[in-house]
């Protein structure tokens, strides 16, 4: 166990749920129910496929005998045949219609679409799971006002629920996404070894219909709508670009929370959740260190970094296929998917651990808000009779002064007592303070949030709320 490397996908991240999506357990099983849908094609539409021979072929669908395969393998060095033959040695009498005029992508490339779309199911069912633990909790602090930031410099006040929306946002529009390709997903079909289906012609003695309908019925066998009108020996490997393009899109979105939650806890306004156990430094006993969120970061740089090689598969096949994208595929098509369920997990177990501190924040947002507010004073200093121009630069002046009290002093923010001294404003310092109210500040935030949640999130959970309430688990 500890002579060799194992991938920190599997033994660190990934669910044990996605795990098995990519197992090779799974991949022969699916090989032997497309197998199987091929000869009831077949047989169907009247080859010599015996329905006898189809049961055979059901009785030993999930009894794989593997090391006849691979000892078959060692011989032949190709792992379609060798499976081929294993699944012969269980089915004697229906060995000879094993895979009756396909190719290997026939099994190969069918199977890695069924298994991306599968993937791509339980990625959508994580995603909508963080959507509903994201959008409780931006509706809990719809109306907690914060001090806003453009350029991680202070800016007008929002509240902790409204930037929750922006996270929300994005996830949805992942969703989408996600959607749309799972959507558009088809098989292969049987098209031959290079695409025009001629070894299906000369079995159905040039019947173009049952050649046809024979992918309409592989499709319909295996839960899809349709497979590909056209394509070479493979489907088109831009599919996998596509698939893992919308994986990307998921990191993106996973990294920017985590960016803003690392940020929220070096502020110390928000923090991740954190273990009564749990170390956050060898050396320093004190620390809490925002490693889930950092883990999120990791894996999605990964995630989107490795959107880059199906792109390159896809850019540089030749005509109607090569095999250089092979190895590729079974690194970069997993990895991909087993990542992005790491991120999901980590996004929905710190989101349904945040801890929010109220106190620092309005502390923090009361540092500020007295620079915030000028404008306000300067209004009502001018309904008062003030001259706009001459409060404007005023206000100018007692800022630049407070702003270095704070600098470099070291000393509170004492613009309200600076401006309350002005005489050309005319209010009292208990009269400026009735204007450091947070929520005069935060615009439509909180009703902004109402409302996205009303008519976008709610009906997203309503629509699929069968697939609420999983839990993340951690392993490290």
């Amino acid at each position: 166990m500890y002579d060799r490397y194992q991938s920190p996908l599997s033994e660190r991240y990934a669910s044990k749920e996605m795990q098995y999506i990519f197992s090779p357990d799974k991949k022969f099983r699916t090989w032997r129910r497309l197998w199987i849908a091929l000869a009831e094609a077949e047989h169907e539409l009247g080859l010599p496929v015996t329905r006898e021979q189809i049961e055979e072929l059901k009785a030993h669908q999930d009894d794989i005998n593997y090391e006849v395969a691979k000892q078959r393998e060692k011989e032949v060095r190709h792992d379609v045949m060798s499976h081929v033959y294993a699944y012969g040695v269980q089915c004697p009498n229906a060995k000879g219609i094993i895979h009756l005029g396909a190719t290997s992508c026939y099994v190969g490339d069918n199977t890695d679409i069924i298994i991306m779309t599968e993937a791509l199911r339980l990625v959508r069912k994580k995603l909508v799971n963080v959507i509903g633990e994201l959008a409780a909790f931006a509706d809990k602090y719809k109306a907690q006002p914060t001090l806003a930031f453009t350029h991680f410099q202070p800016a007008q006040p929002t509240t902790v629920g409204k930037r929750a929306a922006l996270w929300l946002q994005d996830l949805t529009l992942d969703l989408e996404d996600v959607d749309h390709v799972l959507g558009a997903m088809k098989l292969l079909g049987s098209k031959g070894t290079t695409g025009t289906q001629a070894s299906f012609l000369e079995l159905f003695d040039g019947d173009h219909e049952k050649v046809k309908e024979i992918d309409r019925k592989i499709a319909e066998k295996m839960g899809f709508d349709g497979c590909y009108a056209v394509s070479g020996q493979t489907y088109s490997r831009k599919i996998d670009s596509r698939v893992l393009n919308v994986l990307a899109g998921i990191a993106q979105s996973a990294h920017k929370f985590s960016n803003d939650i690392r940020l929220l806890q070096h502020l110390k306004e928000v923090e991740e959740p954190f273990e009564k156990s749990q170390i956050g430094s060898s050396a320093m006993a004190y620390k809490r260190n925002p490693m889930r969120s950092e883990r999120m970061a990791s894996l999605a740089d990964y995630v989107m970094a490795d959107a880059m090689n199906p792109m390159l598969v896809a850019s540089t096949q030749w005509f109607e296929r090569t095999l250089d994208d092979s190895a590729n595929k079974r690194l970069s098509v997993p990895e991909g998917f087993l990542a992005v369920d790491g991120i999901l997990d980590l996004y929905l177990n710190v989101v349904d651990g945040l801890v929010v501190y109220p106190k620092v924040i309005e502390k923090r947002l009361m540092s500020e808000l007295p620079f915030m507010a000028t404008e306000n004073i300067m209004m009502d200093a001018v309904k008062a009779g003030g001259d706009r121009q001459e409060l404007h630069e005023r206000i100018r002046t007692l800022s630049m002064e407070a702003g270095r009290n704070v600098k470099v002093n070291g000393l509170d923010n004492n613009l309200l007592e600076l401006i309350a001294a002005d005489p050309a404003f005319n209010m009292s310092l208990e009269e400026l303070k009735k204007t450091m109210e947070p929520a005069r500040y935060v615009g439509r935030a909180p009703e902004q949030v109402e409302e996205f949640l009303a008519e976008v999130i709610r009906p997203l959970l309503e629509e699929n709320k069968g697939l609420l309430g999983v839990k993340a688990e951690i392993n490290v």
